[in-house]
């Protein structure tokens, strides 16, 4: 057995950007309509994978959270596309509103989340998924039922997030699908260590993807993502009615079948904005070290960090950064 050290990768301070980037593109759909139809117009071109018991992997917020992706927005793409779906979560990490069970229910309910079931997929146990390939992780503790479902629709609101930079597609599954007392505290701290958030940087990142990659090689093929680039501030939607204002304008809705894509494409629309526009959350996401989340997980084989990003407001016509965020507005609240 080798003794050698485990060290976590560096960089993820320092933003690539795509013209010194290798390897094949795949395809990220893009959409400026952020609104119901806009949502259910973009889902419908990564649905055809999703088949049999159908999860949707969504943030469902802190009580009264201000930023999480609109309610009726979901409740209309389930009654349209998803009819029979399952809202999945686990419980949090550290106490709030949804630290246990009960909480997190009485959470659920203020939240308006009741227009289709919701599995606390941690409520009666845990369950192991191997790692392929990881370094710091043979296998990641999910929540148990995660195992009852055919296919995982991830839906994820893209914004900052206090330890790993951004919240993304990977932050979704990696921290949401882990379970809140074994998996996550593999995540976030260090085996007898006190202090809950002794794993940060670049370690973290890592670890966070390794337990994403579990999520993804589980469901193989039948797994689908749609980033919404909306109201985003650098806080997590964890912190609820706490968040920092959000500053950062909104930009649209991506979709794709490649997890490294839509996060690496929704990163790369956050750079391209104007300084100014992007300087809080380019700030937040170089500060806590998170692009080694889109570094990692290309060196573990999980997508490509190129792609062709398509305008389905323009006939699928390919569309560049620049031009995708050139006629964004401002937030105004």
């Amino acid at each position: 057995m080798s003794n050698q050290k485990i060290v976590p990768g560096t960089g993820g301070d320092r933003y690539i950007p795509y013209d010194q980037r290798g390897g094949a593109e795949s395809v990220v759909y893009f959409t400026r309509d952020l609104s119901a139809q806009g949502l259910e117009k973009i889902f419908r071109r990564i649905s055809q994978p999703l088949t049999g018991k159908i999860a949707i992997k969504l943030h469902t917020g802190e009580p009264h959270g201000p930023n999480i992706i609109p309610r009726p927005w979901v409740e209309n793409l389930v009654r349209e596309d998803l009819s029979g779906a399952t809202i999945v979560e686990t419980n949090a990490y550290y106490e709030g509103g949804r630290y246990t069970t009960e909480q997190h229910r009485e959470t659920i309910q203020t939240n308006g989340w009741t227009f289709c079931p919701v599995d606390i997929m941690d409520e009666h146990g845990t369950a192991m998924l191997p790692v392929k390939g990881g370094k710091w992780f043979t296998e990641m503790s999910v929540g148990k039922d995660l195992l009852d479902y055919d296919s995982l629709f991830v839906l994820t609101h893209f914004k900052g997030h206090a330890m790993g930079g951004f919240g993304g597609s990977v932050k979704n599954i990696g921290i949401g699908c882990a379970d809140g007392r074994i998996g996550k505290a593999m995540i976030h701290t260090v085996p007898g260590s006190n202090e809950q958030w002794s794993i940060a940087q670049e370690e973290f990142m890592e670890r966070m993807t390794e337990s994403a990659k579990s999520v993804v090689d589980h469901f193989g093929e039948h797994i689908t993502f749609v980033n919404v680039l909306r109201n985003m501030s650098v806080s997590c939607d964890c912190e609820g009615t706490a968040a920092a204002p959000v500053v950062t304008p909104n930009i649209g809705i991506l979709a794709s079948l490649d997890i490294l894509a839509i996060d690496q494409a929704s990163v790369d629309l956050v750079y391209a904005l104007k300084p100014e526009e992007r300087h809080d959350l380019v700030e937040r996401i170089e500060s806590r070290h998170g692009l080694r989340q889109l570094s990692y997980m290309k060196e573990m084989g999980m997508g490509n960090d190129r792609y062709q990003l398509i305008d389905i407001d323009n006939g699928d016509a390919p569309i560049s950064l620049a031009d995708a965020v050139k006629d964004v507005v401002p937030f105004a609240g």
